[in-house]
């Protein structure tokens, strides 16, 4: 299978010798969330994640849920947002983070193509297990998306080698067990676990959960492909930021990233 628009930004970063950067919104956490997207975009990020906010959003910790229950306390819908997203000018990949219960109750066809037609290239089921991702991966490959999947550090081999088999774009490593959040320290595991999941897969790694500031983007870029840093920056735009402020929070994750891809 051919790569599609998001692994081959990917791949273009990680063989030029550089390391990736995704930083994450969430979709209508307020009403200028869309100029958050650009910010990011203009920060440095090589894609977007986007999160779909969730009523019971398992896997994220105190800040995105804090995040995901803003964004529903302004009524908005994935008909809207979605609407919102086509409008945003984004040169870089677009990733949607979601939980199952929303793409069911749209249909995965159904779904699938809606996220393309507003311009999205890849697409994260955090709660769908490999077991059962027949049927988003369908979708998600006949719409012309790429489905992302989860490595935890309990992963066993076996599944290991089957998610990087099934993955699409990258293979997203989680840190540590448990939710995300701001962290202190960033968890030994992180080396191993991407060992892992590169002796399975051409795809690059990038690790997300927990990745807190510049410092520890550095760390982790020295020993993955890159990192996915969601937590942090939603803290300051629950805490008032702007579109500005956004920028400079990348620039400088941007500015971490690329020191640790010149070995500094």
């Amino acid at each position: 299978m051919s790569a599609g628009r998001l692994e081959r930004a990917l791949l273009a970063r990680r063989d030029a010798g550089g390391k990736c950067l995704v930083p994450y919104v969430t979709a209508g956490i307020t009403g200028r969330w869309p100029e958050h997207v650009t910010a990011a975009e203009d920060g440095g990020a090589d894609a977007i994640e986007i999160g779909l906010p969730f009523s019971d959003p398992m896997l994220d910790g105190p800040i995105i849920q804090e995040a995901s229950a803003r964004a529903l306390g302004r009524g908005v819908t994935v008909a809207g947002l979605l609407a919102e997203l086509a409008g945003v000018r984004a040169t870089v990949p677009v990733i949607i983070m979601t939980y199952s219960n929303i793409v069911r109750r749209h249909g995965y066809d159904g779904f699938c193509r809606r996220l393309a037609g507003a311009g999205v290239s890849g697409l994260i089921v955090a709660d769908t297990p490999v077991d059962e991702v027949g049927p988003p991966l369908a979708a998600a490959s006949g719409a012309g998306l790429e489905l992302v999947m989860l490595v935890a550090p309990s992963t066993k081999p076996e599944r290991v080698a089957r998610i990087g088999a099934a993955s699409r774009g990258f293979v997203y490593a989680v840190s540590t067990m448990g939710v995300t959040g701001v962290r202190d320290t960033v968890s030994d595991s992180v080396a191993a676990t991407v060992r892992r999941v590169r002796a399975c897969t051409r795809l690059p790694v990038l690790v997300g959960f927990g990745i807190s500031n510049p410092e520890q983007a550095a760390a982790v870029a020295r020993v993955a492909d890159g990192v996915v840093v969601a937590s942090a920056l939603m803290r300051s735009v629950l805490a008032g930021a702007t579109p500005t402020d956004t920028r400079g929070e990348v620039e400088a994750l941007r500015a971490a990233v690329d020191s640790a891809a010149a070995g500094y």
